[in-house]
């Protein structure tokens, strides 16, 4: 449940940046949208999308972040905004190879633009969620 719950939010926060930023778009394929609509389709799209942007997340983020440690220790933690634009930036990469797009025109502005409000998103929505875990719960 807490995957689901992280997916949509991240899906939610790229939805965001998509809207705000002209450069950064995500587009599905026409087939998905001639068969169950665009509304739906576009919505899978996000949805796509925020599941290879969780996995890049949980799988080279800590690897990338750990190697870039001084960088970001010397920028007062600045830098760790560039880390996530190139996780963004590799899901880009990675979703040229599936039918649903995400496309951004310039790394470094939109990049870095979309890391701040996906960042803040995420961090919004995580606070006005509650936490679903049975487990935390009993912990407090």
């Amino acid at each position: 449940m807490r995957f689901l719950v992280r997916t949509v939010v991240n899906a939610l926060a790229l939805a965001a940046a998509a809207i705000l930023l002209p450069g950064l778009t995500i587009s599905g394929s026409d087939a998905l949208a001639d068969s169950i609509g665009d509304r739906p389709a576009t919505v899978v799209a996000y949805l796509a999308i925020a599941v290879v942007f969780g996995v890049v997340n949980a799988f080279v983020k800590p690897i990338v972040a750990f190697v870039s440690t001084p960088l970001t220790c010397l920028t007062l933690g600045l830098f760790s905004i560039i880390v996530n634009a190139l996780m963004i930036a590799l899901t880009a990469w990675l979703s040229e190879f599936t039918p649903i797009v995400l496309m951004i025109d310039a790394f470094f502005w939109t990049a870095v633009l979309a890391a701040i409000i996906v960042a803040v998103v995420s961090a919004v929505l995580g606070w006005l969620l509650p936490d679903s875990a049975p487990e935390r719960r009993a912990e407090r």
